[in-house]
């Protein structure tokens, strides 16, 4: 069903209004400020006698923190007023209506427990005023499968040694590895080196060979390990800084050691600008041909070209 002419422009002119408010400084500021009013109002909450003698001031400051999250949330909405499917297409912007809804559903507001952690899922909103926050959690999303495949690896890894120390030293130190849950245990602690040096000196009152067990373990599961996880993690950073570059919330890296970017952020922002008044203009263009009625522009246009 397309829609009429003046509901389109109407629509427009309301993304049009409410985009330019949301992409200030200001309101980005104003915004950020309220959330962390919020976070600084949950710390206090959490003082038993400041909170039943400041009752009533908590609640107006918590109730005006909800009102200006869902007055910020229907300008983002607006924002995207001619192009709705837009707006669910960024996950930020799933995030944020998600937790801001959820505020007026009856079964979280009489569940306190749901209601608090709903409040401090609204701090994690600071990663859309924050990129290099926001680049962060992208790139701990992104690392999840290879951290998982990480986690088996050093799983099997722990296992293995902790069944060989189990047979090894069991009856020696059996404080330590006197079963399988113990030495995993005492083995998963020696991944961090810190009491490395004693677990050797007691496996060579026991044997000399211990040096080759705790050798290779520290080598494999303190070295090799951990820095496999450290390059899985550096590549999902590279991956969240590509994706936020594409989406042109960040700058993108410049090409070539130190040298200017392709484009600044104003120009950027002129570009997409002038992208979006093209894709309207093309928006009344075809709604024209399709009702017979073209834009005032168009009319003057074909009144000039006409026989």
């Amino acid at each position: 069903m397309r829609v009429p002419m003046p509901a389109r422009r109407g629509r427009v002119k309301l993304a049009a209004r409410c985009k330019e408010i949301t992409e200030t400084s200001a309101f980005g500021l104003a915004v950020f400020g309220v959330i962390l009013l919020n976070a600084a109002l949950m710390g206090v909450e959490t003082y038993s006698g400041v909170a039943r003698e400041y009752r009533p001031v908590l609640q107006a400051a918590e109730d005006g923190c909800l009102v200006v999250f869902t007055l910020e949330m229907l300008l983002r909405v607006g924002a995207h007023a001619d192009r709705p499917k837009a707006f669910f297409r960024d996950p930020w912007n799933l995030f944020d209506l998600a937790v801001v809804a959820s505020a007026f559903v009856p079964l979280v507001r009489e569940n306190t427990t749901l209601l608090r952690l709903l409040r401090l899922a609204r701090v994690l909103r600071t990663a859309r005023f924050l990129p290099h926050l926001r680049i962060l959690l992208i790139a701990v999303g992104r690392s999840l499968p290879g951290t998982a495949s990480f986690l088996f690896v050093g799983a099997l890894v722990l296992y293995v040694y902790a069944m060989v120390g189990w047979v090894c030293f069991a009856e020696s130190d059996p404080q330590h590895y006197g079963s399988l849950g113990r030495a995993a245990l005492t083995l998963f602690l020696l991944t961090t080196l810190d009491g490395l040096t004693d677990a050797v000196r007691a496996g060579l009152q026991i044997s000399r060979l211990s040096i080759i067990y705790y050798a290779s373990y520290a080598l494999l599961a303190s070295f090799v390990l951990v820095n496999v996880l450290i390059g899985v993690v550096l590549n999902s950073l590279d991956e969240a800084r590509e994706i936020e570059a594409e989406a042109g919330r960040v700058p993108a890296p410049s090409q070539g050691g130190g040298g200017q970017d392709a484009m600044d952020s104003k120009d950027a922002e002129g570009v997409r600008e002038r992208i979006a008044t093209a894709r309207r203009a093309l928006d009344e263009i075809e709604a024209g041909l399709t009702t017979g009625e073209l834009p005032p522009a168009r009319q003057l246009e074909a009144s000039h070209t006409g026989p």
